[in-house]
């Protein structure tokens, strides 16, 4: 059934693309070559847990649409530098499977003409080049593709009215909303909270820190040789190593070494116990694992009942980079 388009009222028109710093996956695009082609544009960031469980459903719509017209392009805007180099951007979407034209925003130009403020955010364009519709964050997966949908009949398209079934699995699924209850966590001093170490963060200089008896929810402590700057946490000798007592299904932790260090190291264990089944896809069920760039490594994705639990990483060798957890 066609919704009236008062329903979705103009906010705006499609912006240029001018200021990206690079394309992938396609020829630079400009708003006269989208003329009369429905536009979905998806801002993320590459390690962005709430981008990556966003990411299969916009996947699908371009693939869906695609006979259609529709033109998905993503704008891959950095929340860390390392998310600016262009190799690990390309690295990151091959990996992730990301096939349409994906706009490289590092100067946030591009996020900056749309005025957005969020990762993820989706703004639907009709034909006539006017956004109608948006959505910040993760959700309501439906009521976008039937905004789509409409804006598609409106460009006299015939549309199936049937709506993607998929399944994410691995770092798409979507979270387990009813038992996370640990947040984001950052590790440098800029905005980081919960840490637990004895007498505290010493910023910007190296430091041997140690991690106390017990740490309550939601806490996190360094041992060994670190260095807290204000964005990441880090590691100047092997053997470091991060503890964190968290409540949720998923545990990841964006990390891994700078361009042109080698591959590190790194051994986890829950409740001082190896992992088993409850590791995550970057480690195997003796909590072993490798870092070989800087990207959302998933450590932990338990199964059975949820409840407090004691995560530590040992990293084996220097050098690697902490910046963030996040849950699921």
């Amino acid at each position: 059934m066609l919704r009236h388009r008062n329903e979705f009222p103009v906010e705006g028109s499609l912006p240029a693309f001018d200021g990206a710093t690079a394309w992938l996956n396609s020829l630079p695009l400009q708003p006269e070559e989208l003329a009369g082609r429905v536009v979905v544009a998806s801002f993320g960031t590459y390690t962005c847990i709430n981008w990556i469980r966003s990411l299969p459903y916009v996947r699908a719509w371009a693939d869906k649409f695609a006979d259609q017209g529709l033109v998905v392009i993503g704008i891959q805007t950095p929340e860390f530098e390392f998310e600016a180099e262009l190799d690990n951007v390309e690295r990151a979407i091959k990996e992730m499977d990301v096939r349409y034209p994906v706009v490289v925003d590092n100067a946030y130009a591009v996020w900056r003409a749309f005025d957005n403020h969020y990762w993820p955010a989706l703004y639907f364009v009709d034909s006539e080049g006017r956004i109608r519709h948006h959505h910040f964050g993760e959700g309501e997966y439906e009521e976008s593709e039937m905004v789509l949908q409409t804006l598609l009949r409106e460009a006299g398209l015939d549309v199936d009215q049937g709506l993607v079934a998929i399944e994410p699995t691995g770092i798409e699924a979507p979270a387990d909303w009813a038992d996370l209850g640990s947040a984001e966590t950052y590790l440098g001093y800029e905005r980081a909270a919960g840490f637990a170490s004895p007498g505290g963060a010493v910023l910007d200089e190296r430091h041997i820190y140690s991690a106390p008896a017990d740490l309550r929810r939601n806490q996190w402590a360094l041992s060994g040789d670190w260095r807290i700057s204000p964005v990441p946490a880090r590691l100047n000798e092997a053997g470091g190593s991060i503890s964190y007592q968290f409540h949720a299904r998923d545990l990841h932790l964006v990390m891994g070494p700078p361009a042109g260090q080698a591959p590190m190291r790194f051994r986890i264990s829950l409740d001082g116990e190896l992992p088993g089944a409850a590791r995550g896809i970057d480690v195997d069920e003796n909590g072993n694992g490798t870092a070989d760039y800087q990207r959302m490594y998933q450590l932990v994705r338990q199964v059975g009942p949820i409840g407090d639990r004691l995560f530590r990483i040992e990293f084996l060798d220097a050098g690697v980079e902490a910046f963030v957890f996040t849950f699921g």
